[in-house]
């Protein structure tokens, strides 16, 4: 067990480097993007990294990293007085808070979601806030490094799985999993498995009815936050007033 997690840590280090050939560009100016963070939504990150570039192959998205916007409530981060508003969990450090500043540079979606009570924004929020400290699942790094060799595209159907390689230890998470945890937590849904049947109704026998069946917190991956019904997606520059006419544009000249 020492040997695996010595190996999964050396690969963590390897493959949490970022790609210097693919540099991330931001599409959010950074003031328009916290102005436009409330408490429980998802930040998506692109990320540009070897595992970055894993997961999006794995999940055939452009997102390879979720985080969850807890608000300034656990106080500044570093000595510039940032305040630490996301939790995630890092290949490295394990499940921790960062600023917003740390993907200030990024291409990053935020994903809210609709109709939940300050109370359980905050439940939710919490729930996250108590594992910092956790590990990552470095099994799961393992897993992933082996598809990062060039071989024949994998089924649609086996991409999803081949994430949820995991230990299975509670105290150990990826970043996605630790986020679906919390919204399960509170009894919001994510990207549930739908049944469709027949229903019991003697009254119509043509009627069908949609079971919804929650799916393991390890199946979930960024991507599924950005895909689901259930969350709303913030453009912060839309958000904050949008002018096209103030856009300056190259003038184009003629050939």
């Amino acid at each position: 067990m020492n040997i695996l997690h010595g190996t999964g840590q050396r690969l963590a280090r390897h493959l949490s480097e970022p790609r210097a050939e693919n540099a991330e560009v931001s599409t959010s100016p950074p003031a328009k993007l916290s102005a436009s963070l409330k408490a429980g939504d998802v930040l998506l990150i692109a990320g540009n990294s070897r595992f970055s570039t894993a997961i999006k192959y794995l999940t055939q998205s452009s997102w390879s990293h979720a985080t969850l916007y807890v608000g300034d409530t656990l106080g500044p981060a570093n000595e510039e007085g940032e305040a630490q508003v996301l939790i995630e969990a890092d290949i490295n450090e394990g499940i921790r808070a960062v600023p917003l500043s740390d993907y200030s540079g990024s291409h990053t979606r935020i994903c809210r979601p609709v109709g939940l009570s300050e109370n359980q924004i905050k439940s939710l929020c919490d729930y996250a806030i108590t594992r910092i400290g956790q590990r990552y699942d470095l099994k799961n790094i393992i897993d992933l490094a082996r598809y990062l060799i060039p071989i024949p595209l994998l089924p649609t159907r086996w991409r999803r799985r081949l994430l949820a390689l995991g230990s299975g230890d509670p105290t150990r998470a990826i970043c996605s999993s630790l986020i679906a945890q919390a919204f399960q937590s509170v009894g919001y849904p994510i990207l549930p498995e739908i049944n469709i049947e027949k229903s019991t109704d003697p009254d119509c026998k043509k009627c069908y009815q949609e079971t919804l069946h929650i799916r393991h917190h390890s199946l979930f991956t960024p991507r599924d936050f950005d895909v689901s019904p259930y969350f709303q997606i913030i453009k912060p520059t839309i958000e904050k007033g949008f002018d096209p006419s103030s856009l300056k544009w190259e003038k184009m000249t003629e050939l």
